[in-house]
């Protein structure tokens, strides 16, 4: 077995670096500490196509396979996990209706998801209801030609700024998926500042109040709004985020090998210091690992197999984790200067925490790893019995 990048991949990946390079690591840190991405920033990503990166690359001249997807997360995360966060988003409601979505939803939104004419955010959380996402307090009630949304959606990622989003409510009991737009009576929204990460991605907190939107805007059928419209689109987020871990790590990589290259202690440069050496040795082999897991995640997608859901988790539970600790240890590596905002190993820090928390916190991917390997446990002694 190989695991090598196809000479496309390739040379996708070198030009997502250098689009990175040049286009969005100049602006990260200003983004931070102001908690705003620039619009031209984000005008620069739908330039190049990316915010369609996620549709069908057999049907969208901006699509990727999933391993090239992967890619491009992975080097936007390592220049800005905010814009990162972005591309998450946004994929994950072009995902959600490209799956899920009726006929006239597909034609109406996805062209403009896609040349990033609007832009999207997806609206699970709220005040009371983090990782038990089924127990939403959002209801939706029905009326003759309409839905009534009322309730409060918190964190949203792009609140600010998102077109429209993908609302979940309890509709007669049931979780239902909606497409509400920004300027619909009854939305209002409260920006969230003072977070502790991905400072950049204008957090929101939504409040519906007899909020009135078109039968046509359900997405999917009602009651299906966790069991799949919310579980596929998760997924998609997931692997997003496993990616732009890796980018979080990379990029501590090559700041600490940067910078024990450069700063001396005891008249000698950082890195001939046996235990940089051994932390930067844990870095580069743990970034590998947690690739490789994306990478396998990446191509069970491409093959339709359905085991690259419990990949996808597995990939984003290791890939969050290590980005912690590689982010911990590049401050460290730094000394007084990793808290310092004079140098960028800060906001990776900050950055990484977020990652265990979003699309799944690190607990409940623990959770769900180790059923499913029970469960696979008691399928095969069923077998074998």
């Amino acid at each position: 077995m190989q695991i090598e990048l196809t000479p496309q991949q390739k040379n996708a990946k070198a030009a997502f670096r250098s689009f990175v390079d040049e286009e969005i690591v100049p602006y990260a840190d200003k983004a931070d500490r102001e908690e705003h991405t620039p619009q031209f920033l984000i005008d620069k990503i739908a330039q190049q196509g990316y915010l369609g990166a996620i549709l069908p690359k057999d049907r969208f001249d901006s699509g990727m396979d999933m391993i090239t997807y992967g890619l491009l997360n992975e080097e936007i995360g390592r220049g800005c996990s905010s814009l990162r966060s972005l591309l998450t988003v946004h994929s994950m409601v072009s995902h959600a209706i490209i799956k899920w979505g009726s006929k006239l939803q597909k034609e109406h939104w996805i062209p403009k998801l896609a040349s990033g004419e609007i832009i999207a955010a997806f609206g699970l959380s709220e005040p009371n209801v983090g990782s038990d996402a089924k127990k939403v307090e959002t209801t939706a009630t029905p009326t003759n030609k309409s839905y009534i949304l009322n309730g409060q959606k918190k964190w949203i990622t792009y609140g600010q700024l998102a077109d429209v989003f993908l609302i979940f409510a309890q509709c007669e009991g049931q979780p239902t998926a909606f497409l509400v737009e920004r300027n619909t009576p009854g939305l209002s929204v409260k920006p969230i500042v003072g977070i502790l990460g991905v400072r950049a991605s204008m957090l929101a907190e939504l409040h519906f109040n007899n909020c009135q939107i078109p039968k046509e805007n359900i997405v999917c059928k009602q009651g299906f709004g966790f069991s799949h419209v919310a579980s596929s689109a998760l997924d998609c987020g997931r692997y997003s985020v496993a990616w732009g871990c890796v980018g979080i790590s990379q990029a501590c990589l090559e700041a600490c090998i940067q910078y024990t290259s450069q700063r001396k202690q005891f008249d000698s440069y950082l890195k001939n210091h046996s235990l940089i050496r051994q932390m930067i040795t844990e870095m580069i082999t743990n970034i590998k690992a947690a690739r490789l897991l994306c990478y396998q995640a990446g191509y069970l997608k491409d093959l339709g197999d359905p085991r690259s859901i419990m990949e996808t988790s597995i990939a984003k539970y290791f890939a969050s984790t290590i980005a912690n600790k590689v982010a911990n240890d590049a401050v460290q590596i730094h000394g007084g200067n990793g808290c310092s905002s004079d140098y960028p190993v800060q906001r990776y820090f900050r950055d990484a925490k977020i990652m265990e928390i979003i699309e799944g916190s690190t607990q409940m991917q623990q959770l769900t790893i180790a059923e499913y390997a029970y469960q696979e446990h008691l399928s095969t002694r069923s077998v074998l019995l």
